[in-house]
C-alpha cells in the first residue's frame, strides 16, 4: 500500500511539469515547418500539433524529404512516386497546409554538403520559428538524416527557430525517446487520422496501430485522451526553455 501511494504521489508531482512544458508550444508561434523523410511522416508524428498550431493562428507548412519513390512494392520508383505525391495533396489537402518537396530519394537519402545546403536553404526560404522533424536515434536511415540535417541547418542558422524531434512508431522504429514536451490533440485526432489514412499504398491501418497506442500513453502522461510528445532541442544547456 505504502508503495502504490509513493508512485501515486510522484505522477502527482511530475505530470504537471509536463503540462507546463506542453502548454508553451500553442499560441507561441507564427510559422511551423514539420519536416519528415517520406510522405506521410509529418501526418503521422505531428498532424494533430499542427492542426492545433494553425488553431492558433501559426501557418504550418509539410516538407518531405524524398519523393516516397521506394515505398509501394512492385512498382517503380517513378510510378510509387507519383502515387504518393497524390497522396501528400490529399493528406496535406485535409489538414489545410501547404507542402514543399524537396529532391532526396526514398531509401537512399544522403548527407553530404550539398544536401545540408538544400535543406538550410529550404528553411531559410521559409522564415519559420519553429521546426519539428524526426528524433536522430530511429531505426528507419532516411530519419535519421532527415533529423541531423535539420539539426544542421538550425545550428548554421543561428538557432533562429525553436527546433523539436517528433517520434515515429516507437519502439519499431524510434528508439531512446523520453519526451519533455506534449500537446493535447483530442480535439483534432479524428482529422490526423483522417490525414493519415489518404496515405493509402502504405497501409495506414497499420501504422495506426502503433500510433494510436502512442497518442494514448502520451494523453495519459499529460493528463487528457490523446496527445503527441516532442523532445525540444535545447542551445543552452542551463535552460530547457529556448
Amino acid at each position: 500500500m505504502k508503495r502504490v501511494v509513493l508512485i501515486f504521489a510522484l505522477m502527482v508531482a511530475v505530470l504537471p511539469l509536463a503540462a507546463q512544458n506542453g502548454g508553451s508550444i500553442l499560441g507561441k508561434y507564427k510559422k511551423a515547418l514539420i519536416i519528415g523523410a517520406h510522405p506521410d511522416d509529418p501526418e503521422y508524428c505531428c498532424g494533430g500539433t499542427a492542426l492545433m498550431l494553425q488553431r492558433t493562428g501559426c501557418e504550418v507548412v509539410n516538407v518531405y524529404l524524398t519523393g516516397g519513390e521506394a515505398g509501394i512494392p512492385g512498382k517503380s520508383g517513378d510510378e510509387a512516386k507519383a502515387i504518393r505525391q497524390k497522396e501528400i495533396s490529399d493528406a496535406c489537402a485535409i489538414m489545410g497546409v501547404r507542402h514543399v518537396q524537396l529532391t532526396q530519394v526514398d531509401g537512399a537519402c544522403e548527407i553530404t554538403k550539398e544536401r545540408y545546403a538544400e535543406m538550410k536553404a529550404v528553411i531559410e526560404r521559409e522564415k519559420p520559428d519553429v521546426v519539428f522533424t524526426h528524433w536522430p536515434i530511429d531505426s528507419h536511415r532516411d530519419h535519421r538524416i532527415c533529423g541531423i540535417l535539420t539539426y544542421d541547418a538550425w545550428r548554421q542558422l543561428g538557432h533562429s527557430f525553436d527546433l523539436y524531434y517528433h517520434e515515429a512508431m516507437t519502439g519499431l522504429q524510434t528508439q531512446n525517446f523520453h519526451p519533455d514536451t506534449y500537446v493535447d490533440i483530442t480535439d483534432v485526432v479524428e482529422t490526423k487520422h483522417k490525414a493519415c489514412r489518404a496515405h493509402a499504398s502504405q497501409e495506414p491501418d497499420f501504422i495506426l496501430e502503433w500510433h494510436i497506442p502512442m497518442e494514448r500513453f502520451h494523453g495519459g502522461e499529460y493528463q487528457c485522451k490523446y496527445a503527441e510528445a516532442f523532445v525540444k532541442q535545447v542551445w543552452n544547456p542551463s535552460t530547457t526553455q529556448k
